[in-house]
């Protein structure tokens, strides 16, 4: 008897977004969708600036030039959001 082990591959595929998500398609099938609002550089550009996104870090990234962006497969798969930033201190 034959089984085919079928193999995660957490490459970015393709990315999208709605409204207040943004949605990123992995290799092996999976889509992960994460809140748009953990991503404020990404809520605050425009749309497209969101479409001119590059595939990064040997398929397990994504960076947006346009807004200096960079999120991984790994940290969308954690539910990380982005780090909250200070205002600096006057």
């Amino acid at each position: 008897m034959s089984s085919s082990a079928i193999t995660a591959d957490e490459r970015v595929l393709d990315v999208t977004f709605s409204e207040d998500a943004l949605s990123v398609s992995l290799r092996d099938g999976r889509v992960i969708s994460v809140p748009l609002v953990w991503y404020p550089r990404l809520l605050n550009a425009t749309p497209a600036q969101r479409r001119n996104w590059k595939i990064a870090g040997g398929g397990y990234g994504i960076h947006w030039p346009d807004v200096d962006e960079d999120l991984s497969t790994e940290g969308l798969l954690r539910g990380a959001p982005a780090p909250k930033t200070h205002a600096p201190s006057k």
